[in-house]
């Protein structure tokens, strides 16, 4: 088991694509240090909101649509 570790890291151009992997990313650290030290560090992760995870996911493509909500352009005739 590792005791001592130093972790650094560093974020540049961040785009919404990578926003999600980082918010991944977060919820880990948060998780393994609140396991690590749980009364040192569970108060503090817990009221910055980062011991939360985000349950959103992507809807799924149903049929006979464009997208998952999508639809085709409607023709009268």
């Amino acid at each position: 088991m590792v005791l001592d570790a130093l972790c650094k890291l560093s974020c540049q151009n961040v785009t919404w694509f990578f926003l999600g992997q980082i918010g991944a990313i977060r919820l880990g650290m948060s998780r393994a240090l609140q396991n690590w030290a749980p009364d040192q560090f569970r108060p503090p992760l817990k009221e910055a909101g980062f011991l939360t995870r985000d349950s959103r996911i992507v809807e799924r493509k149903k049929p006979g649509k464009a997208k998952a909500r999508k639809s085709f352009q409607w023709v009268k005739r």
